[in-house]
């Protein structure tokens, strides 16, 4: 993917034929060995890092002037600091394994042309001082970086990370294998949310069809044509997202006792099934396989002063089980009487909002938020607009 949109991208093509160093990671692009003069007048080498602004396949107008710096602050050739350049020394990590030290800020009239422009500009900057000490010194190494991300989920590049400087972050998520379980409307948003996520495949496990009902509490908005297809659920939404996302596998096939095996392996399993005689045996079969899941669910009620109810989100991990059964947080078999979970209305903002606090949960739990609590149970009541967390554990960030 990155030699695709050095290829297509003129300003990025233009700077490797000059002999530029360049390499393009998590929406970022390196500009490797820039010489540079450090305090006791010596030539080293840097990196120049700055944000990729993207269109698809290839970049536009950068959207800021301000690019980072791994090295120390560059000084003249008498070892005298740059100083036009300062904006800010805070060392990141905006990869594995990529870690800048400080920011710099020097902004043209009318910002940046493009990449070229900002990249050469910066580099002529701190380099034209090494030149000075060593003739030879020059960024001009014309060394070909092999960058290629062919291993990334995503047929784009996922510059949203890379412009909130939360790629770090984002490396949590890189999980192998998610399945969702259902895909109503609560799982179709699931879908919506986790498709943004490096995932690297998201296996949708639905038996039923996508019917016209569907398509009002789904993301998205379904075509006449597509609805008189009548495509199962799987299938249409593994084409709606396979633009985005290229790990999107379907199952057309509800889970119950006879094939909860396919759940084996999964490094995350969300259920968003309706209560049913399978369900306990699926969930004790994902205790058995050592496999942390999320159950959603929703009890929406008619009443003469509008829609009450509760939105449900119960987490079941290998650090903390027994609440599932010793408190009942989740319901098993549906239609019983009294079941405040057993009601079947369902409204798109109630299933996004539902897919949001399980998504939440999730990320918490990968390290991806912060996690103070660590609940395993939280419900969302309607009415009041509040929400309440129950079987607090401590909670285990991840690396």
């Amino acid at each position: 993917m990155s030699r695709q949109l050095i290829s297509r991208s003129p300003d990025l093509k233009r700077l490797e034929d000059d002999g530029y160093e360049i390499e393009i990671i998590q929406g970022h692009i390196i500009l490797h060995n820039v010489p540079y003069v450090d305090a006791q007048r010596k030539v080293r080498r840097g990196n120049l890092v700055s944000v990729l602004d993207l269109s698809g396949d290839r970049t536009v107008k950068p959207g800021t002037h301000v690019v980072m710096f791994a090295g120390e602050h560059p000084c003249d050739s008498n070892g005298t600091p740059l100083r036009q350049l300062e904006h800010s020394k805070k060392p990141q990590v905006i990869a594995p394994g990529v870690v800048v030290d400080r920011t710099f800020s020097c902004k043209p009239n009318g910002g940046y042309t493009d990449y070229h422009h900002k990249m050469t500009t910066y580099a002529a900057m701190i380099s034209g001082h090494a030149e000075k000490i060593d003739p030879s010194a020059t960024a001009r190494t014309f060394q070909v970086l092999e960058s290629d991300d062919n291993d990334s989920p995503f047929n784009y590049i996922d510059n949203a990370s890379s412009r909130a400087g939360i790629t770090a972050h984002t490396k949590r998520l890189e999980l192998s294998s998610v399945a969702i379980v259902g895909l109503g409307g609560t799982g179709s948003y699931l879908l919506d949310f986790v498709s943004k996520t490096p995932v690297k495949a998201i296996h949708l496990f639905d038996g039923d069809w996508f019917g016209q009902h569907n398509a009002f509490r789904a993301p998205g908005a379904a075509t006449v044509e597509e609805l008189r297809e009548r495509l199962p659920k799987v299938d249409y939404f593994q084409r709606r997202y396979a633009g985005m996302h290229r790990g999107i596998v379907p199952h057309a096939v509800n889970v119950d006792e006879g094939n909860v095996g396919e759940l084996r392996g999964f490094d995350f399993v969300f259920l968003t099934m309706d209560a049913n005689p399978s369900k306990e045996a699926i969930i004790r079969k994902l205790e058995e396989f050592s496999v942390p899941f999320i159950d959603t669910g929703m009890g929406i009620e008619d009443s003469p002063d509008g829609l009450r109810g509760i939105l449900r989100v119960t987490t079941s991990t290998p650090e903390q089980r027994g609440h599932v059964w010793d408190k009942r947080r989740i319901p098993m078999n549906g239609g019983q009487a009294g079941d405040e979970y057993s009601m079947n209305i369902q409204v798109a903002d109630l299933n996004a909002l539902n897919a949001a606090l399980a998504v939440g949960r999730w990320k918490r739990y990968l390290g991806f938020y912060a996690d103070l609590e660590g609940e395993h149970f939280s419900t969302y009541t309607l009415d009041g607009n509040h929400v309440t967390n129950e079987d607090q554990a401590c909670p285990e960030h991840k690396d």
